[in-house]
């Protein structure tokens, strides 16, 4: 007997297609960064060190390369992010209570664990800012590596991991709103929670055309800004209040009609009134994940960490960061602080019978993929920035976060390869007929293959 791989929804296999194939973009631009950063004459830090800005008579916004990239571009991320967890909660795999409370309860141990062992390196001093960098995981290595080492029954593993990514962003951005905001503008504030208002309001009134939502979010991405939270958590907001419920039946009928009108007598207006139709048959949510994650992961994301990821990696600065406290913190809690908090929380789920996994899904996948959310390079080098001024305890930081998600990552992928089906499963219910038999032959990747 063997196991079919189980299906997965159509709109999370793409999402997952798309995040393993920003993994490859993203290492090229981490190491063309650190080529640059490391070329002699400083062009890097000159370069992204440069202002830009838009400027209209008296007034404007100016800011450096970098920051359009990490204040402006990654908001584009952060509202993928957003979108990806709205439709989960509301028609994905999220809507089961029981199957999200292992990997939520996995995502809260791999968010304490690794904040409170960088606190102990850590304790006090400028250093102790940095207890939020690796709290996170990146989805688009998380995803890639799994995609090349992961398991011959990888989809259970790969949702696992999925939601736990979805957990853990959510713990990241609340935790940059409320831990790293310095000042912060009522006025400012007050008008975020009017567009948020207007948002839930277009929400409810079930307003399916994108541009309302685009428009609103753009004005509220200025007014985060002007308050003095990271204008990321607009991106955020946008996209967990764009709907994702599947639309009225009615706009199915509709669509009949008009396109019975069009293909009757052509003209430019009932074209015009087809494909209005046709838009309106699709969830907001997932007409602008489709438009917008490509760009997010093979643009914003690369050019994220062609950004952030340049650090001199000279003989004095290695010898610094290999005895620094703040390197060592980072990499402790990213390969030990995720593996042992993830773990732990999601067998104690597992064995006390709050949650439960796929049957096919075993205790050697759970602890390999709990090694590989050690992998934490976005969001970890974003957090960087707003934890340190200082460049030194900045690039200790980011030389961490390098050496701690490489290793991270090929510990994971050498437990998911020699242990991952040595081990019982998490979850047995056969029916009483015994354990199934994994099945056999190399395992391909389903988003290449369906």
């Amino acid at each position: 007997m063997t196991v079919p791989v189980p299906y997965v929804a159509q709109p999370l296999r793409r999402f997952l297609a798309t995040e393993s194939g920003s993994a490859s973009l993203l290492l090229a631009a981490t190491v063309l960064a650190l080529v640059w950063a490391n070329l002699p004459g400083g062009s890097y830090d000159a370069f992204w060190h440069t202002e830009a800005g838009v400027v209209v008579g008296d007034g404007g916004l100016t800011m450096s390369l970098q920051h359009w990239v990490n204040d402006g571009l990654m908001a584009l991320f952060f509202l993928a992010v957003g979108l990806e967890i709205s439709r989960e909660v509301t028609v994905g795999e999220l809507r089961d209570p029981r199957a999200v409370v292992v990997p939520a309860l996995g995502a809260l141990g791999g968010l304490a664990l690794p904040a409170l062992l960088y606190l102990l390196v850590n304790p006090t001093g400028p250093a102790a800012a940095g207890w939020g960098i690796p709290m996170s995981t990146d989805t688009a290595f998380l995803v890639g590596v799994l995609a090349l080492f992961g398991p011959r029954c990888p989809d259970q593993l790969r949702l696992f991991l999925l939601t736990l990514a979805i957990v853990d962003d959510i713990g990241a951005v609340a935790v940059m709103a409320i831990f790293y905001t310095d000042e912060v503008s009522v006025p400012a504030l007050v008008a975020c929670g009017v567009l948020v208002a207007v948002l839930a309001g277009m929400r409810w009134a079930r307003v399916w055309q994108l541009p309302p939502y685009v428009l609103v979010g753009l004005a509220l991405w200025g007014a985060v800004l002007a308050s003095g939270v990271h204008p990321t958590l607009a991106g955020v907001l946008v996209g967990v209040l764009v709907p994702a419920a599947r639309v009225d039946p009615s706009q199915r009928e509709r669509l009949r009609l008009y396109g019975r009108a069009l293909a009757e007598h052509a003209s430019p207006q009932r074209a015009r009134l087809a494909t209005t139709a046709v838009r309106a048959t699709i969830p907001a949510n997932d007409r602008l994940q489709a438009a917008l994650h490509p760009v997010s992961a093979f643009v914003v994301v690369p050019l994220f960490g062609l950004a952030n990821a340049g650090v001199e990696l000279t003989g004095p600065v290695l010898r610094a960061a290999a005895t620094s406290p703040v390197t060592l913190g980072i990499v402790l809690a990213l390969v030990v602080g995720n593996a042992i908090g993830i773990s732990v929380a999601a067998g104690v789920a597992l064995r006390t019978g709050m949650g439960h996994l796929s049957g096919t899904l075993r205790y050697g996948h759970l602890v390999g993929g709990a090694m590989l959310a050690g992998i934490g390079f976005t969001i970890s080098l974003f957090i960087t920035d707003l934890a340190f001024d200082d460049p030194v305890l900045r690039d200790e930081a980011k030389i961490g976060v390098l050496a701690g998600s490489l290793l991270a990552a090929v510990l994971g992928s050498l437990v998911l390869r020699y242990l991952g089906e040595r081990l019982p499963l998490c979850t047995v219910d056969d029916g009483g007929n015994g354990l199934p038999d994994l099945p056999s032959g190399p395992w391909e990747d389903p988003t290449t293959t369906r």
